[in-house]
């Protein structure tokens, strides 16, 4: 399946991953230009009783801003916010960051599903869901409330994936979804870079 064009179609990203996730996003995040436009929040399951340095480690790659989220940050354009260890990141009303301590969802904490839903909510049929490599069951239904939202939902082609098991729960659970490789998921927000340039 090709990539779809979001122009004009997206005010937000959402993106998921697991065991392998690191590499996913070396493939995705570093190629986007400046003049991307677009809020993107992701969670990448980490141990939950050790600091982060995945700020640090995109922040040196990337030309877009990257950062950790922080409690009642206002959400900025064209800035990559990645979910602190152990605290699910939501979207709350203005928009803002919203950390929260609850329960371990799919036993993660920061939960794939927590943070699609809760985006879902703000953001409706603007919103993109990304569901990358990974080894739980975490993203599904995360993803299937942005698709009841009216959004467009992507899940990484399972034989490109370091780790099939998250990539297929998800396309079991939201059969409808763009399967792409992750060149192919490259492009496609490339298409979004082309209509903030523009």
């Amino acid at each position: 399946m090709s990539a779809p064009s979001l122009a004009g179609r997206v005010d937000a990203i959402v993106i998921g991953a697991s065991a392998g996730g690191v590499e996913a996003l070396m493939t995705l995040l570093p190629p986007l230009s400046e003049s991307f436009g677009v809020p993107i929040f992701i969670v990448l399951h980490l141990p939950r009783d050790r600091p982060s340095l995945l700020a640090g480690i995109f922040s040196r790659k990337c030309h877009v801003t990257v950062c950790e989220a922080q409690d009642k940050e206002p959400v900025r354009p064209g800035t990559v916010y990645f979910a602190p260890p152990d605290y699910h990141l939501l979207i709350d009303e203005g928009p803002q960051l919203c950390l929260a301590a609850d329960e371990l969802v799919c036993h993660s904490r920061p939960s794939i599903d927590v943070l699609f839903e809760s985006a879902a909510d703000i953001y409706g049929p603007r919103l993109l869901g990304i569901i990358l490599t990974g080894a739980n069951e975490d993203g599904a239904e995360g993803l299937a409330a942005i698709h009841a939202a009216g959004g467009i939902t992507v899940i990484q082609q399972p034989d490109s994936a370091q780790v099939k098991q998250m990539v297929v729960s998800a396309l079991i659970r939201n059969p409808g979804s763009h399967v792409l490789d992750l060149h192919g998921i490259s492009a496609l927000l490339r298409t979004l870079e082309r209509d903030v340039a523009a």
